[in-house]
């Protein structure tokens, strides 16, 4: 792990502030979203949110949204 990705890995999301969508419908079959230092991203399982969340990094992040609105992924 290079320092960037130790750094986003020690990041404390117990106090994260998470949102989903608001287009969320009543099944909540929902991911949610979180903001972290730097630009980076938290997702974590509406249904389940002791599940360990998945973490993005700035440029990750911009990958992955470039990707959905492209039709990439």
């Amino acid at each position: 792990m290079n320092d960037s990705t130790s750094d986003l890995y020690a990041c404390d999301l117990s106090r994260a502030v998470w949102r989903k969508s608001s287009a969320s419908g009543p099944e909540h079959n929902c991911v949610e979203v979180a903001g972290l230092p730097g630009g980076a991203v938290a997702i974590r399982d509406s249904k389940d949110t002791r599940r360990t969340p998945l973490l993005f990094n700035a440029p990750e992040w911009a990958a992955f949204r470039q990707g959905l609105i492209s039709g990439e992924i």
